[in-house]
C-alpha cells in the first residue's frame, strides 16, 4: 500500500465517529418552511431500529462533514440507529481498497459515476430496486437524466439501478455585477443568440465582455472543458453528448468540433476577452473573475460553476455585488430544451442491511434535503422540497435551475477516463486557445483515447 493510501486510511480513522450524539439543528416543528410531516411519517415507519448500526463512507470533510452530520442527526433521532460516518482525503482509492478487502461500509457516497459503474461491474454495489428508480424519475427535475446516472451493469452484465443522487452542483452559470449591467443598460440574455448580441454590444460600447482563465497548475485547461460541455448540450441532443463521453463518437466528430468552435467564438476573439486571447491560458481561474469588480470593469461576464464566489473579493454580497444567470440555450434549437451541466454525489449500498435501506428511504423525504438547504452549500433537484427552505436567494435560484431543467448531464470530463478527461482534453483546450487548429487538437485527443486498452 502506498504512503498516500496509508495516509488515507489514517485520515479515515481519524474522521470516523459515532454521530448518534448529535443534536438536532432545528427543533421539529419550529421551522414552518420544513416538511415536518415527512419526518414524522418516516419516524413512524422506521422507528423500530434502535441499537442497529449503519456505516457510511463519503467525500465530505471539514464544514461539509459538519453539515452532513446535521442531517444525519434526524435520521438517528427517528430510527435509533447508531451511525458511523467516515471519510478520507483519498476517498476514491479508499473505497476500492475497502470493497476489494471485503470490508465495505453499508453506504458509500461518491461524486464519480464512472467509479461507481466500475464497482457495480465487479459486484461491489447492491441494486436499489425498481421502486427507488421510479421515485427518482417521478420526483427529480429532469428525472430520467438523474436515473441514467445511477444505472450500471452489474457483475452479471445486466443493467440495474444502483445510485440515488443526493446534493447537486450547477455549472451552467454566467456571473456578472448587477451595477455594471444597470449602468450600461444591459439586460440578462435568455437565449444564446441574445448572449452573442450582448457580447458584441459590449465591444461596441468600448468594453470587454468576458473574463476567461484556464490556469489551474497541473490541471490547467479544465475550465474550458466546462465551456465545451455546455456548448455540446446546447448544440446537440443529449444522446450525442452521452456517446461523446463514452467514445462512441470520436473527438473528431463534427458535433464535438462544433462545440469547441462555439467556445472559440468567445475565447479566440481578442476584443471579447480581458487581456486578449493570449491571456486566457495563463490567467488562473481563481483570479479570472476579479475583473468583474474592477472600476471600470475589465469584463462584464464570467462563465463558471456555483463554487466561484469563494474567489470573489472579500465582502462581496451575492445578489447585490454579484449575481448570475443561467447560460441560455439557442432559440434556434428549441428541441434541445433547457439543458443543465453539473455534478453531484450519488448514494449507493455497498453492504446491504435494514438500516441501509432505511437510510435510502430517509433520503426520499424532503426533510433530509431541507435541513442542509437551510444552511449552505446544498442544491437539490428534488421537486418535493419547499424552496423557501434555501438559506438564501442565490441557492434558491440555482435550485430552480435544477428542478426546471429538461436535461441534466454530469460533467463530461469527469465521466471520461482520467487520461482523457483529466489529461488530453485539458491539454487540447490549452493548445486550442494558443492557436492550434481545432482539427489538430481533437485528433490528438482521439489518438490518446485510442491508445487506452
Amino acid at each position: 500500500m502506498s504512503k498516500s493510501l496509508l495516509a488515507g486510511v489514517a485520515a479515515a480513522s481519524l474522521l470516523a465517529g459515532i454521530a448518534n450524539a448529535a443534536e438536532l439543528k432545528f427543533a421539529p416543528g419550529e421551522e414552518a418552511r420544513f416538511n415536518w410531516k415527512s419526518y414524522e411519517d418516516f419516524k413512524a415507519s422506521h422507528g423500530d431500529l434502535k441499537g442497529e448500526t449503519l456505516t457510511i463512507f463519503g467525500p465530505w470533510r471539514g464544514d461539509d462533514e459538519i453539515l452532513f452530520n446535521s442531517v444525519l442527526a434526524y435520521f438517528i433521532e427517528a430510527t435509533g440507529i447508531n451511525v458511523r460516518y467516515s471519510s478520507s482525503e483519498n476517498y476514491e482509492q479508499q473505497i476500492v481498497i475497502d470493497t476489494q478487502a471485503g470490508s465495505p461500509p453499508n453506504i458509500a457516497i461518491l461524486p464519480q459515476p464512472g467509479l461507481l459503474a466500475d464497482l457495480a461491474s465487479k459486484g461491489f454495489l447492491v441494486p436499489l430496486g425498481d421502486d427507488v428508480e421510479q421515485w427518482v424519475k417521478d420526483n427529480y427535475g429532469a428525472g430520467q437524466s438523474w436515473v441514467d446516472l445511477g444505472v450500471y451493469k452489474g457483475k452479471d452484465g445486466n443493467p440495474a439501478y444502483f445510485a440515488l443522487p443526493y446534493k447537486a452542483d450547477v455549472k451552467s452559470l454566467v456571473w456578472f455585477v448587477p451595477e455594471n449591467f444597470e449602468e450600461a443598460g444591459y439586460e440578462i440574455p435568455t437565449t444564446m443568440e441574445e448572449l452573442h448580441a450582448l457580447t458584441d454590444q459590449i465591444v461596441e460600447d468600448g468594453g470587454t465582455p468576458w473574463c476567461i482563465g484556464l490556469g489551474s497548475g497541473g490541471a490547467t485547461g479544465w475550465p474550458a472543458t466546462d465551456w465545451v460541455e455546455d456548448m455540446m448540450l446546447r448544440t446537440q441532443p443529449a444522446d450525442v453528448y452521452d456517446k461523446w463521453v463514452k467514445n462512441e463518437i470520436p473527438f473528431t466528430d463534427p458535433a464535438v468540433v462544433g462545440a469547441i468552435e462555439e467556445f472559440g467564438k468567445f475565447a479566440l476573439n481578442d476584443k471579447y476577452v480581458s487581456g486578449g486571447t493570449k491571456a486566457v491560458a495563463s490567467t488562473d481561474f481563481r483570479d479570472s473573475p476579479k475583473g468583474l469588480f474592477d472600476v471600470p470593469p475589465k469584463c462584464y461576464m464570467h462563465h463558471q460553476a456555483s463554487f466561484i464566489p469563494s474567489f470573489f473579493p472579500e465582502g462581496t454580497k451575492l445578489g447585490e455585488d454579484a449575481d448570475f444567470f443561467y447560460m441560455p440555450p439557442y432559440a434556434s434549437k428549441p428541441d434541445l430544451g433547457k439543458p443543465v451541466l453539473g455534478a453531484g454525489t450519488l448514494v449507493t449500498i455497498t453492504q446491504d442491511s435494514k438500516p441501509a435501506r432505511a437510510f435510502i428511504d430517509f433520503l426520499k423525504t424532503p426533510i433530509a434535503h431541507e435541513v442542509w438547504m437551510a444552511q449552505s452549500s446544498f442544491l437539490t433537484p428534488y421537486k418535493g422540497v419547499n424552496v423557501e427552505a434555501y438559506g438564501n436567494d442565490q441557492m434558491r435560484k440555482q435550485g430552480d435551475i435544477l428542478t426546471s431543467a429538461t436535461t441534466f448531464r454530469f460533467d463530461g470530463s469527469d465521466l471520461m477516463p482520467g487520461k482523457i478527461g483529466a489529461g488530453a482534453f485539458w491539454t487540447a483546450m490549452v493548445d486550442y486557445v494558443g492557436g492550434k487548429p481545432v482539427n489538430d487538437v481533437t485528433a490528438e485527443v482521439q489518438k490518446a483515447w485510442d491508445a487506452i486498452k
